[in-house]
């Protein structure tokens, strides 16, 4: 199977830059799109939630990532994203604080704007927790 060249990057710094077999990564309307070689060329908004990525046959690597963009031109993908975490780099701690603190704000009367802050705050620390679950991995 061919590959194409895959650059992740979060705010903080290159996640990942290499050849990939394909990536599937969440969407906004709920469901997930799937990029394999020669895609055609288009700009692709990013949810929260977890990508997956094959980097060799069988071979996939799960991501937590942050809302963003993903652009395919030229059969090269560039995702940028607030944020790229590997399995083994969330803290579950961490991640289990903010979401129960996130949980009990949204219990209390909040604008609207905080009310989608929170509701962001949660998702993010419960796709963390989702990735924590999954396989460790080294690139």
């Amino acid at each position: 199977m061919e590959t194409f060249g895959l650059k992740i990057i979060a705010s903080d710094r290159v996640f990942y830059e290499g050849r990939c077999r394909q990536i599937v990564v969440p969407a906004y309307d709920g469901g997930t799109i799937g990029i394999l070689p020669n895609h055609e060329n288009m700009v692709i908004a990013v949810n929260v939630g977890v990508a997956r990525m094959e980097i060799e046959p069988g071979d996939w690597r799960e991501v937590a990532v942050g809302s963003g963009f993903m652009e395919i031109v030229n059969n090269r993908v560039t995702v940028l994203v607030q944020t790229a975490e590997r399995p083994e780099e969330i803290d579950i701690r961490h991640a289990q604080e903010q979401k129960e603190r996130a949980q009990e704000q949204l219990r209390q009367k909040q604008s609207i704007q905080e009310y989608y802050h929170t509701q962001a705050s949660l998702a993010r620390a419960m796709n963390r927790l989702k990735v924590s679950h999954g396989k460790h991995w080294n690139v």
